[in-house]
């Protein structure tokens, strides 16, 4: 999980602005009393809500409003069910029954800010966000007829609008607690017909793969694409559970292909080749079984130590950060085709994907009229998981000079060294560093040397004009051969520029790269979102320095 926590250390509204502010995809999970609650988000706007406490769907609602009436929902859900390319069932109700698509979709809103606006009343419990891309969203089977507003509602306005419409039911003494209709009989029969009717495979005789990953990412891409294939699909994280399924399977002589990354931590979290440790207890403990072992590191030693337990080679796999991208799908692709090999027979029967591994991220693809197989699935937010830990020192009102401090903290999460400068016309002067290395003097006392006029071209420029975050290539001006050579020399592959904004201007600059490793930064976002809190942070410390004629960094 990237972001995780109690409702009562950070609430909705504040989550629903990071959400927003970061413009990521992904999945808010609530938990509260026993209730439940999914807020979907696509691109930082919502975009899907579902709670326990809400358990219409969008035919209940469609017929309590008296758009359609049950035949007529009835024809849609055959009509979908038999289309030859996937359609929503909004889609077909407006193309084929005259229904207007700004009506279903002003009930569908309606509900959705319905929904969300009664998490507003759930005072405690838990809260985890889970980034990623619509093909990467875990959920479990959804039926034909739930909703999803296509162009999605705007977090920020979400959360000022639930927090107000909260404060009104106080003031007036009302209750938090809010639910919805019950489901009409009605919809929920047909609904049941309709499932009766989707073809189910048989279980028996087929093959099940139980796929270990520590990489989720690796992990679930590759469990979807043998499931695409007609495989019944378990997947793990843990070795000991592994083992524990392995060995209920094989009492149950069940159909097994193992398949095992050889290259994951061991249990006690020592070691990168935990997997050939879990070989060997597999060789032992079940003889006839013989795994497919896969890596993304050649390493002669260890794969000879494979083929002594048995396993005539290792299968390889794309690295973490290529499966992110279309090389990595492809080569993935091609690695599920070999684990295809190892039981032929599998896949020709026409069945239900196993509902531990149905995931959300398909069906809102094929909604919104995206093949899963062309879409693109950017890098991980990393440090987002950090994200609210941080926000709450920054926040700290003992907090004084330590600003500066914190903001280096959190940049070590994405960069190898950092240096941040306070711009005070006419010139930039270096502040603090973390992860500079000299030869023969003080790193802290050769940053705090270092001045750069604001009026030279440098890579500071387009932010100094610009007011935003810039990464890129090292700037090539004089002065950018100045900051190189005074932080050691080298050229970075790729750097990361970010201003700290108070009172509408640049009060700080933090540069950042990952020398002495020639690679870039990688994904920056949930720094640039503390960066800007930091700016409003630093900006109320200037104004209570006024207040009182203290110094605030």
């Amino acid at each position: 999980m990237s972001l995780v926590g109690n409702l009562e250390d950070l609430g909705l509204g504040d989550i629903l602005q990071i959400v927003s502010l970061s413009r990521k995809s992904g999945v808010l999970s609530l938990q509260s009393r026993g209730r439940e609650g999914k807020i979907i988000f696509l691109n930082g706007q919502v975009i899907r809500a579902t709670a326990s406490t809400f358990r219409e769907n969008l035919g209940d609602l469609l017929l309590r409003q008296g758009l359609v009436d049950v035949e007529m929902l009835k024809k849609a859900l055959y009509l979908q069910r038999h289309a030859d390319q996937p359609q929503r069932i909004g889609e077909i109700l407006a193309e084929r029954f005259g229904l207007s698509q700004e009506s279903i979709e002003s009930s569908v809103r309606a509900q959705l800010e319905k929904i969300i606006y009664s998490f507003f009343g759930w005072g405690e419990g838990t809260f985890s966000f889970e980034v990623g891309e619509p093909t990467d969203l875990a959920a479990s089977h959804i039926n034909p007829l739930q909703f999803m507003f296509e162009q999605g509602l705007n977090p920020q306005w979400l959360a000022m609008e639930g927090s107000r419409l909260l404060d009104e039911k106080r003031h007036r003494g009302e209750s938090l607690e809010e639910s919805g209709d019950e489901p009409l009989p009605e919809v929920g029969q047909l609904l049941g017909a309709v499932e009766k009717e989707l073809p189910v495979g048989r279980s028996q005789g087929l093959s099940t793969v139980y796929l270990i990953d520590d990489d989720v990412v690796t992990r679930e891409r590759l469990g979807r694409i043998l499931q695409n294939r007609g495989f019944v699909i378990r997947l793990f994280e843990e070795a000991q559970l592994f083992l524990q399924a392995v060995q209920a399977a094989v009492r149950e002589k069940a159909e097994l292909i193992l398949v095992i990354d050889l290259i994951m931590p061991r249990p006690d979290g020592s070691g990168i080749f935990g997997g050939l440790d879990l070989l060997e207890q597999v060789r032992h403990q079940f003889p006839e079984l013989t795994p497919l072992v896969m890596s993304d590191y050649p390493n002669p030693e260890i794969e000879r130590k494979v083929r002594q337990l048995g396993v005539p080679t290792v299968v390889s796999k794309p690295k973490k950060s290529e499966v992110r991208e279309e090389r990595g799908l492809l080569a993935l692709e091609a690695l599920g085709a070999s684990i295809a090999g190892l039981a032929p027979q599998v896949g020709k029967e026409e069945r239900l994907p196993d509902a531990s591994l149905y995931n959300l991220g398909a069906e809102l693809l094929q909604e919104m009229g995206v093949s899963p197989a062309t879409a693109q699935a950017p890098e991980k937010t990393h440090g987002l998981h950090l994200l609210r830990g941080m926000l709450q020192e920054l926040s700290n009102p003992t907090l004084g000079g330590g600003i500066i401090l914190l903001v280096l903290r959190f940049a070590s999460e994405f960069m190898n060294r950092a240096v941040i400068f306070l711009v005070k016309e006419p010139e930039i002067v270096g502040l603090g560093q973390f992860g500079i290395e000299l030869a023969n003097e003080s790193a802290d006392s050769r940053v705090r040397r270092m001045k750069i006029p604001t009026q030279a071209p440098t890579l500071f420029s387009p932010i100094l004009e610009n007011l935003a975050s810039v990464k890129g290539p090292m700037g090539v001006e004089a002065w950018d051969h100045y900051l190189r050579e005074q932080l050691g020399g080298g050229m970075p592959e790729e750097v990361f520029v970010g201003p700290l904004l108070s009172e509408g201007k640049i009060v700080a600059i933090l540069y950042g790269d990952n020398l002495p490793e020639y690679r870039p930064i990688g994904d920056t976002e949930a720094l640039e979102i503390f960066l800007s809190q930091a700016g409003l942070a630093m900006e109320k410390a200037l104004l209570e320095r006024r207040l009182r004629g203290k110094e605030v960094i």
